[in-house]
């Protein structure tokens, strides 16, 4: 996502949802390039082909297609990892990019790195598999070929997991771990990660141990999340309860109960105004995590106070698309003034916007919590492989109570 890096920087966001591409280099120069990465898994060496999802076109679920004869994915970096996928899930993240959502300024990132043209495309953003190989710079003692992994794939990559094999750099891979099945290994990361940045990057809730290291945080703070049964919502309930955080969440009449369970220590329905008037009571919140979409434009008019409001839903990739890479930067420097001056001055709080970061301390730190029992991913329905459509249209659907897992092969 870069305008220019001047507008990259101005943001300070986009620098950190991608891992750097200079890094990897300089991790390049450093090794040895003697030797050639491992070498493929033998299914692979003798057709170089595998089965995958694309796009050619932006548009509706009609436009993915199924192939058998994709190209299998190359390692480029000495930091990169070659992963034969077991199964996936489909976020929303992937519905939006299907019909061009971010294509202005993702396109900048897929050029430069590929050196390719748009298309094809492939998406999904997560998954869980067997490492296959690996390039020479990845010395991580836990990765080792065979090792059952889990990971995400950065967004600007145009090879994302809805296929057999997808490339990833070993910074966004770990060993699964071995609480969670396959189906439930493909569901916890890309949510995961993003509810993480969200608190602990964006909203500083662990201060700086927690933005740059494993340990988390946030206990005895107020927090309010909005769409509690959602994919990230869930997670972030569980999370914050493992820190000793106060969470309050807002869902659909039928979803409280479930709400509840996660651990929630107050769970209100939003469609039944009286309820909502409840939340009143508990502020100020430390913060309000909005995971049901509600835009940085509602802060100002929810009826509680709050020191932060933090948003997944932000304008950022819209107002470039809509206009472009310079106007589009300007509208969104706009934005975030104008709805924070409002925001300041009705509610005594800031709105900011979360993101996806793969960050490998927020996988080490999602990793402990799954180990110790403390974060159980939801499930709402799963698909064959050959059915990925299908899954697409129940995430349009929409109202989800977790992750679309789609398996590639059986557990």
């Amino acid at each position: 996502m870069q305008a220019a890096s001047a507008t990259v920087k101005r943001f300070g966001v986009l620098p950190r949802l991608f891992p750097g591409r200079r890094q990897f280099a300089a991790t390049a120069s450093q090794c040895e390039p003697t030797d050639p990465p491992q070498s493929p898994p033998p299914s692979a060496r003798l057709s170089m082909k595998m089965s995958g999802w694309q796009l050619h076109n932006y548009g509706g679920i009609e436009e993915l297609q199924l192939s058998d004869k994709l190209k299998l994915p190359q390692i480029r970096s000495s930091d990169e990892c070659l992963v034969r996928v077991r199964t996936t899930a489909v976020n929303p993240i992937d519905l939006a990019m299907l019909g061009g959502y971010g294509s202005t300024l993702l396109n900048q990132f897929r050029c430069q790195a590929n050196d390719d043209i748009e298309f094809p495309l492939t998406l999904g953003r997560e998954f869980c598999g067997e490492l296959v190989q690996k390039g020479m710079g990845v010395r991580h003692e836990q990765l080792q070929l065979g090792t059952r992994v889990w990971g995400v794939v950065p967004i600007p990559n145009s090879n994302g997991a809805h296929a057999e094999y997808v490339v990833v750099p070993a910074s966004c891979l770990a060993p699964a771990p071995k609480l969670l099945d396959d189906s439930e290994a493909s569901s916890v990361l890309y949510a995961g990660l993003t509810a993480w940045s969200g608190m602990y990057i964006t909203g500083g809730l662990g201060g700086p141990c927690g933005a740059t290291t494993s340990a988390g945080g946030g206990a005895n703070k107020r927090v309010l999340v909005l769409g509690g049964s959602g994919s990230v919502g869930s997670l972030a309930i569980q999370m914050l309860k493992s820190q000793g955080a106060q969470v309050l969440a807002t869902c659909s009449e039928n979803a409280v109960e479930m709400v509840r369970q996660l651990g929630a220590d107050c769970v209100v329905d939003y469609t039944k105004p009286d309820a909502m008037e409840q939340l009143c009571t508990y502020a100020p919140y430390d913060i309000v995590l909005d995971c049901a979409g509600q835009g940085g434009q509602a802060a100002a008019d929810s009826q509680y106070d709050f020191r932060q409001y933090i948003t997944f839903s932000s304008p950022l990739l819209a107002n470039i698309d809509k206009k472009g890479l310079c106007l589009g930067a300007l509208q969104n420097v706009s934005d975030l003034v104008q709805t924070n001056v409002k925001t300041a001055t009705q509610r005594g709080g800031v709105v900011k916007w979360g993101y996806f970061y793969p960050a490998a301390h927020g996988i080490e730190f999602l990793s402990g919590l799954v180990e110790r029992g403390k974060l159980i991913p939801q499930i709402d329905s799963t698909f064959d492989f050959k059915d990925m459509p299908k899954a697409f249209e129940r995430l349009k659907c929409g109202h989800m109570r977790g992750k679309i897992v789609v398996k590639l092969q059986s557990e």
